[in-house]
């Protein structure tokens, strides 16, 4: 085999669409969905509490692209491209010789809402091998795959769209196999398919998960996951089957032991048991996500239990592969507290709620606090000036966010606690300090929480 000219590993991101946290085994799902993700999270590292910084499609991937806070490159809802002067992960890595390539959903180079048409060079974020299309959903189908190349040829691949865009990934890895790469692969799956109002799994799949395991919020609250539950878990399982396929293709290559791999997803989805359609809430199925990476300075790393976000990810590739990572990027590298070299790490996450409304969120490992702007359309404004208090979960006693306890009397200390801790981290994130109006209490027939119990 030739020798490579540069001796650092590849990065290959496998990015799904719309994947609650909760469809993986390891996260005790009993369908068997995901075999190849749980032994992926068994024997690398495990970021067992994962969180989008922004639950919707465009946003979430400036975040991931970016390293920045989807207020501050402007993307703070779909149907806003990335700025043109915006530096991406591919700058970065194409700076350090690698070849860059990205396959799949963009959904950052353009304002219309069902374009089909190709993405401009300059919109691509800077990616050199280009087989994508900005919103996949309009573009393809589950058995209709149409993307366009770096020449803005349409490309009509065969095959499951999943299968459609993991083979050409392989293809990918074949071609660029004596050099290091950057490779990002966007599926659409396991979104639903816009204008069928499904989840179309791949054929044969929907039965064999009808009338299964359903996760508590959804069998409380429910929505459409009993219509729409059986494609979706199907569309999972076969996204787990295509991992393994690529990750069969890195070790086939004698790439796998060299090659960083990662897995994860933009936001997750509530079915249209909460507000707001399918996402764009604070709850747990709209904002954490399953996450697992694996490969060098990254296998035997375990189970991290600190919360992680999206915004993490940049500076945690470039670390490990080796490249500076700028001091503008607004998260922080995991790498030290794999090493067991950080004990300053946050104990909760910050997540920006914007499209449908304006809304913040705090979650730590037992608490979650959102606030709202009742004055501002997020389709129109990123932020705001004043909020006032909408939600806060006990998630020690109520994992499923059942139980809004934002009024109770007994839990105005932790209102407080959190609500500092809130305006704190939107003055971190570059936003300006808002008022945010307590709201009314009233007795809740519970005892006060302690002081203590306001840390967790």
């Amino acid at each position: 085999m030739p020798t490579r000219t540069i001796d650092r590993p590849n990065v290959v991101v496998f990015f799904t669409d719309q994947q609650r946290w909760d469809s993986t085994g390891v996260h005790g799902n009993p369908l068997g969905l995901t075999p190849t993700f749980d032994r992926m999270a068994q024997e690398g590292t495990h970021l067992a509490q994962a969180f989008t910084p922004q639950p919707v499609c465009g946003p979430a991937r400036s975040c991931l692209q970016t390293g920045l806070y989807a207020t501050t490159t402007g993307c703070f809802r779909n149907l806003i491209p990335l700025p043109n002067d915006a530096t991406t992960l591919a700058h970065h890595f194409r700076d350090a010789g690698y070849a860059t390539g990205y396959i799949g959903k963009w959904h950052l180079g353009s304002s219309t809402p069902r374009d089909t048409e190709p993405v401009p060079a300059a919109r691509r974020g800077g990616y050199e091998d280009w087989l994508a299309a900005n919103a996949l959903e309009m573009t393809s189908d589950a058995y209709d795959t149409v993307v366009h190349d770096t020449e803005n040829r349409r490309v009509k691949l065969p095959g499951y769209r999943v299968d459609a865009l993991t083979d050409a990934a392989i293809r990918y890895v074949d071609a660029h196999q004596d050099n290091p790469f950057f490779l990002f692969v966007s599926y659409l799956e396991p979104h639903h398919q816009n204008h069928l109002d499904d989840y179309p799994p791949p054929t044969g799949y929907r039965e064999h998960y009808t009338g299964r395991w359903m996760p508590p919020d959804l069998a409380a609250l429910g929505g459409t996951a009993h219509q729409h539950l059986a494609g979706y878990w199907g569309m999972v399982k076969r996204l787990d089957e295509a991992l393994g396929r690529l990750l069969d293709a890195l070790q086939s290559l004698d790439l796998l032991e060299r090659t960083i791999v990662l897995f994860t997803s933009d936001h997750g989805c509530h079915f249209n048991s909460r507000d707001h359609g399918q996402k764009q809430t604070c709850h747990d199925a709209s904002i954490r996500v399953p996450m697992a990476i694996q490969g060098p300075g990254f296998d035997a790393g375990g189970r991290l239990h600190q919360p992680v976000s999206l915004l993490d990810i940049p500076p945690t590739l470039l670390a490990a592969a080796g490249l500076p990572v700028p001091g503008e990027l607004q998260g922080r590298s995991i790498l030290p507290l794999l090493r067991g070299e950080s004990d300053d790490w946050p104990a909760e996450v910050f997540v920006q709620i914007s499209g449908a409304q304006v809304e913040r969120c705090v979650r730590t490992r037992r608490w979650k606090y959102s606030v709202v702007a009742p004055d501002r359309d997020g389709r129109v404004d990123s932020g705001a000036d004043r909020y006032v208090e909408r939600f806060l979960y006990d998630l020690q006693a109520d994992p499923y966010e059942l139980t809004n306890l934002i009024e109770f009397e007994s839990h105005a200390p932790v209102r407080a606690a959190l609500r500092e801790r809130l305006v704190q981290r939107m003055v971190a994130a570059g936003e300006a300090p808002p008022v945010v109006d307590p709201g009314p209490t009233r007795p809740s027939g519970q005892r006060r929480v302690s002081p203590g119990e306001m840390q967790a």
